[in-house]
């Protein structure tokens, strides 16, 4: 039977730094699947087409807004999302989701490191695993640093450890998604959210394709406190299991101090010897109050993130073409002024 529906996909492009890589990328989207709804089979009979590309400018350092309006104009499936600010990748990628109309929706960086040749598989992995989302399995090492790669790994080992599911693991901006759970995630996510963490809470089931990652054009955008901060939002979406990491370790500590007082009264009157030492007694103190202190501040982040919910501070906002604004009416004002 899936063999006779015609599968619609929308694809979205967060832009932060597209300038140079954004239009080679478009091209190649467009050679691959038309750019309009052509449509395709898939290795395993499965028929698509490709709806629409999605571009969400997040209002990045270069002039990737240009060549956005230059390939909105060249390609008929092409459009655009405008955001008042950079809010960051995973906002950007929602305010793109909640733009589209496909039953499904693949989610691409605009770096070039991700091959959209795989689209296909994805629909095929989906389909033949019954799974609402299918996220990319880089056979090969990510083109970054032994650094970054390094913490990477790290990241998702603690967060497979702690926060409760497998799915972290497979996390990857890759990614294929059924539509209708990813737009309403889009409608109601907060803005601590964490992409991939808010997908856990409205799909069933994920499963992974396997892909070759091809050479960045261009050095990453993201520096080691935006990573960071990416990583802390995924402790902050994920939920309470970190606190109860915390609250475990806590009633650990508690136990092991009222051990060490019993063996300080049993010497004291059943053998007659003192304890003494203080620096050892110094060190326990310094030890249990930064594990007093490292509770209060992830406690401070689970409050942060309900308290800006709660005011209302938006995810994304979308606005107009900047150029067909005020802002955009003065400047080519200004500018057909000069020339005369």
């Amino acid at each position: 039977m899936s063999k006779q529906f015609l599968h619609t996909l929308s694809l979205v492009v967060p832009v932060y730094k597209g300038e140079q890589v954004l239009e080679p990328l478009i091209n190649e989207i467009v050679s691959l699947y038309g750019d309009v709804e052509l449509m395709h089979e898939s290795e395993a009979g499965n028929k698509f087409s490709l709806k629409e590309i999605v571009l969400v400018h997040d209002n990045g350092p270069d002039d990737s807004a240009l060549v956005m309006r230059q390939l909105q104009a060249k390609f008929k499936n092409v459009k655009c999302v405008w955001l008042s600010r950079n809010y960051g990748q995973h906002a950007a990628t929602l305010a793109g989701i909640s733009e589209t109309v496909g039953d499904w929706i693949v989610t691409l960086d605009e770096d070039g490191q991700q091959d959209p040749k795989y689209i296909p598989r994805f629909l095929d992995q989906a389909i033949r695993t019954n799974s609402q989302i299918v996220y990319a399995r880089p056979t090969n090492k990510a083109p970054h640093g032994f650094v970054r790669n390094g913490l990477s790994r790290f990241a998702k080992w603690v967060s497979k450890l702690m926060l409760a599911s497998t799915n972290f693991e497979k996390f990857n901006s890759y990614r294929l998604i059924l539509g209708e759970p990813a737009r309403a995630l889009s409608e109601y996510g907060g803005t601590e959210i964490y992409l991939d963490a808010g997908l856990i809470w409205v799909t069933s089931s994920a499963t992974t394709c396997d892909v070759e990652l091809r050479n960045e054009d261009r050095p990453s955008g993201y520096s080691m406190g935006s990573l960071m901060s990416h990583f802390g939002r995924l402790v902050v979406t994920a939920g309470a299991r970190p606190l109860r990491v915390i609250a475990l370790l806590g009633v650990f500590v508690a136990t092991a101090g009222f051990a060490l007082t019993t063996y300080v009264i049993w010497m004291k009157f059943v053998t007659g010897i003192s304890a003494s030492g203080w620096t050892s007694v110094i060190v326990a103190v310094l030890v249990t109050s930064g594990l007093t202190m490292l509770s209060l501040g992830v406690i401070s982040e689970f409050l942060g993130a309900t308290v800006r919910s709660t005011m209302g501070k938006p995810l994304f906002l979308k606005v107009t073409d900047p150029i067909d604004g005020p802002l955009g009416s003065a400047r080519v004002t200004k500018n057909e002024s000069l020339s005369d």
